[in-house]
């Protein structure tokens, strides 16, 4: 039974970075797909795609890499997590990295990146931290 599908989707996603490939499948979600569209929307994936399925649905994430091969994704962590919810208020929502990197938040507004979250000024549930 896993406890966490938002840590093994970042898992994925960070071991497939680091062996190069292309593609990485998993069990889609609501919360994923709303994740691999704010991933697609700040540019760190090239494209997802909702593959239907009889038991369950299945989320694609096509992985973007630069020319010469190296990665786009350097770190994704996980920071609110099952037993620690991390909360916060648009007031604390400052740049990663001066604007390179970004963080993932879950609001009444659905699950947008804090660049979003900054400019509709609400504040949420942080998901994840991406650079």
């Amino acid at each position: 039974m896993m406890t966490d599908p938002i840590a093994d989707m970042l898992t994925r996603i960070r071991n497939a970075n680091r062996i190069g490939q292309s593609k990485v499948q998993m069990p889609a979600s609501k919360m994923r797909v709303g994740i691999a569209q704010v991933l697609k929307d700040e540019g760190f994936v090239h494209s997802y795609t909702v593959e239907p399925a009889s038991p369950g649905s299945t989320l694609s994430i096509k992985l973007k890499y630069g020319i010469d091969g190296e990665t786009v994704i350097r770190s994704i962590d996980r920071i609110s997590k099952p037993g620690c919810r991390v909360y916060t208020g648009v007031a604390e929502l400052k740049p990663i990295l001066r604007g390179q990197g970004i963080r993932v938040l879950s609001t009444p507004r659905g699950v947008i990146s804090d660049r979003k979250a900054r400019e509709e000024n609400v504040g949420g549930e942080v998901l994840a931290e991406v650079c």
